[in-house]
């Protein structure tokens, strides 16, 4: 294998496309993609007050980011029980070391188990081929050993690859990424058996309430997202990402616009509530009928 140092996907824009049909003719496929993560105490990552991000140890972003393993992450889930939604899980391999409670809450759910790196105060970058490959390995077999499941999707720490992460995922048996944010349905890698699948840094709760948004704002971009997306797919479906991170939208003031969008979702009647996993299964066992062989 070689670094060839290009993106891994060709140019294809959404009017040129075979027809997409989700099951049960709904129009739009839509997940949550919950964040699941594990932060180290001496290392500068994700931060509401910059100011102190260097600080060692930083009690106050360290303690804003632990809030949701602690307190957020269980309401959030109370949400997704309320309505029948189950979550993709994008988890951070030391997840399973710190937070076991956790892992138990999403197999009891059945959750779809998605590979996040091993926490994201490191980003998956600067690594030669043979070290990306053992890291690779060890979160992939952290995961598997601890939810029982093979995961099959990714999303880097911060949604950072390296020009070799795709191949040397499919090495490993999985086959799709998210971190490509650049379509509103899945397309295939220039590596064989890996896709895309859509996720959002738009729709994204970190990004929004960064920027100082409401949770009603929240609340009706979430609604704006789907309809358009459903007015969109009158002649092919897509794909709506909701990215969750239990230490933001976990907060009490902004949970019950989090059940109302929920509520919503789970209201409409041409929606598909899915995980990541199955949609990048639905896709791959369409389009390997239409494609020649």
């Amino acid at each position: 294998m070689t670094n060839t140092e290009s993106i891994p996907f060709d140019y294809s824009p959404i009017t040129e496309r075979p027809k997409i049909t989700w099951p049960g003719g709904a129009r739009v496929a839509a997940y949550v993609g919950l964040n699941i993560e594990h932060f180290l105490v001496g290392r500068p990552s994700t931060s509401i007050w910059p100011g102190a991000a260097n600080l060692v140890p930083d009690a106050l972003n360290h303690g804003w980011r632990d809030y949701g393993v602690r307190v957020g992450i269980w309401r959030t889930i109370e949400s997704l029980d309320r309505h029948g939604i189950r979550a993709s899980a994008l988890l951070n391999s030391d997840v399973a070391e710190h937070y076991p409670q956790i892992i138990k809450a999403g197999l009891e759910r059945n959750w779809a188990w998605l590979a996040h790196g091993r926490t994201n105060s490191i980003l998956h970058t600067d690594m030669g081929l043979d070290e990306e490959r053992d890291v690779l390995t060890d979160i992939v077999d952290t995961i598997r050993a601890a939810t029982g499941q093979q995961p099959r999707g990714w999303m880097g720490p911060g949604l950072t690859e390296t020009f070799n992460t795709p191949s040397l995922l499919a090495e490993l048996g999985l086959d799709y990424v998210l971190d490509w944010t650049n379509d509103d349905q899945p397309y295939r890698l220039n590596v064989p058996g890996m896709l895309s699948v859509p996720y959002s840094v738009e729709l994204n709760d970190l990004i929004l309430f960064g920027r100082g948004l409401t949770g009603p704002d929240f609340l009706q971009m979430v609604k704006d997202q789907y309809e358009q997306l459903r007015d969109d797919s009158e002649h092919s479906g897509r794909v709506m990402a909701l990215a969750l991170h239990p230490f933001v939208i976990g907060q009490p003031f902004r949970h019950k616009y989090l059940d109302q969008a929920l509520e919503y979702l789970a209201a409409q009647p041409d929606v598909w509530l899915t995980t990541s996993d199955e949609i990048a299964e639905h896709y791959l066992r369409a389009d390997s009928q239409v494609r020649p062989s």
